[in-house]
């Protein structure tokens, strides 16, 4: 895979004028060789990620809101595994949720039908809005609202497409589920091409992703709900809506942001 430069490597020779934050090298295979992520110092506000995606993408910098969540864990703390981090172009998204779904369905879901049910469909109804115009309004909604226990902070992070952020930074959030998160993002590139998603938070172990076409009948959620589950069998195993179903009415059906969760 070819590369492009990492412009955090020197921000003020790539024309970036960044607020006080801190560039993140921590490993836990110990100072990796660039910066993995920038963040800021300060909690982000309404307007922080359009404000670093304006900033950021002409240098090949895309942005994230950093959840410090229940335990105030910064990136520095987040067991990043940046050289056990695999390229997300180089895993098929339904192989991967294929053999999750074939590994943990039967054993933890009630309502499963017995073999893989293949990819959800494209909805038939688009959104209104465009996909990074939605993670706008989303970021702007969870900073506003003061979402996180410990605050949200803006972050920027070397990556092409916001599917591959996780992977770019070698995050281990699903480790518990998934030790190679990028084959994780070769599912939310199927995701960005089909319903319009992008990765807008990160924590220590959460996600949440804005949707600009979610699922808009019961037929095309149910059918999503089994890639939910292949992708994060703890969004339902561990929830209230612990059916297909019942997930699929309430976490996707006209949902334009979806959380993930990996105990």
């Amino acid at each position: 895979m070819a590369t492009l430069p990492n412009p955090l490597r020197s921000p003020a020779a790539a024309g970036l004028e960044l607020p006080p934050g801190r560039l993140v090298d921590d490993t836990v295979d110990g100072t990796w060789t660039e910066p993995l992520l920038w963040y800021g110092d300060e909690s982000a506000s309404p307007g922080s990620w359009a404000a670093m995606r304006a900033s950021g993408r002409p240098v090949g910098l895309l942005p994230v809101l950093i959840d410090g969540g229940m335990r105030t864990q910064w990136p520095e703390r987040w067991d990043l595994a940046p050289a056990r981090t695999t390229y997300a172009g180089d895993h098929d998204a339904e192989n991967v949720l294929s053999e999750s779904w074939e590994a943990y369905a039967d054993d933890e879901l009630n309502d499963a039908p017995a073999d893989w049910p293949g990819l959800a469909p494209v909805p038939a109804e688009a959104g209104p809005d465009t996909p990074d115009g939605l993670a706008a309004e989303v970021a702007d909604q969870l900073t506003g609202m003061g979402f996180s226990p410990a605050g949200m902070r803006a972050g920027l992070v070397p990556a092409r497409r916001s599917a591959d952020i996780p992977a770019a930074i070698g995050w281990s959030g699903p480790l518990n589920h998934e030790n190679d998160v990028a084959r994780l993002c070769a599912v939310l590139r199927s995701w960005e091409d089909r319903f319009g998603a992008r990765v807008v938070v990160l924590g220590f172990d959460t996600m949440i992703v804005s949707v600009s076409r979610p699922p808009t009948t019961t037929a095309e959620a149910e059918a999503l709900a089994a890639e939910h589950f292949a992708f994060c069998p703890d969004n339902v195993q561990q929830s209230t809506l612990n059916t297909l179903q019942a997930y699929a009415e309430k976490a996707l059906l006209k949902q334009e942001t979806w959380a993930f969760w990996w105990d």
